[in-house]
């Protein structure tokens, strides 16, 4: 499955843009609240595909019955730049447990790279529904293994991948490679340049939200 939310027309439309536009992104705050207020509409559409069981509550006056998320989730996210995405997720999930994984692209003097994943710190998943969020996705390659590297932890009943910015060659990737996996993208984009990055896309997710690093 594969939701595109700017196949419509929503308030996200306008945190994308202002996400986007690089006058607008260099208030790291504002970039940061956005991207969070993105990840809570994009759990908000996650949370209609839950499984839901009626339950009692009582009232001053009464009982209602109202149907709730029978399900346990868990959030996962790839550090750093997916922390704001992650937050946003948590402001809807309260009691979700949570999942992180280090996963970095390390750049070869040829100019090729590879995908490192160094640390996992994860619950069991089994029968969990698993919901990973990380702002770009570009050849889907970090996607892939850091989906595949939570998943040794158990074998969830669902798993849901949101991103705020996709390339279409990582969506084609992650679908091929994972085609269990359910893709929720706030905007997919056509190319990538020849150092894989997302075009128009919007620069260095992470670096935005909190700050340049320096390469070792």
């Amino acid at each position: 499955m594969l939701i595109n939310l700017s196949d419509q027309d929503t308030i996200a439309n306008r945190y994308i843009a202002e996400m986007r536009a690089s006058a607008v992104q260099q208030d790291r705050m504002r970039f940061r609240k956005n991207m969070e207020r993105l990840g809570t509409l994009i759990g908000y559409e996650i949370s209609k595909t839950l499984t839901y069981v009626e339950t009692e509550v009582a009232t001053p006056l009464g009982t209602a019955y109202i149907n709730q998320p029978e399900s346990r989730i868990v959030l996962g996210t790839i550090l750093r730049a997916g922390l704001s995405l992650h937050h946003g997720m948590l402001a809807l999930y309260d009691d979700a447990d949570n999942a992180f994984v280090s996963a970095y692209r390390m750049h070869h003097r040829s100019g090729s790279f590879e995908i490192k994943v160094e640390y996992v710190s994860c619950p069991d998943l089994t029968d969990a529904t698993l919901i990973v969020s990380d702002p770009m996705l570009a050849t889907g390659a970090s996607a892939v293994k850091s989906i595949e590297a939570l998943m040794e932890h158990g074998t969830p009943k669902a798993v849901h991948f949101a991103t705020a910015i996709a390339a279409q060659p990582g969506v084609d990737y992650l679908q091929r490679r994972l085609p269990e996996v359910h893709l929720w993208a706030g905007a997919i984009d056509e190319e990538l340049t020849a150092k894989s990055y997302i075009v128009p896309g919007l620069g260095d997710a992470g670096d935005l939200a909190y700050g340049t690093k320096l390469q070792s």
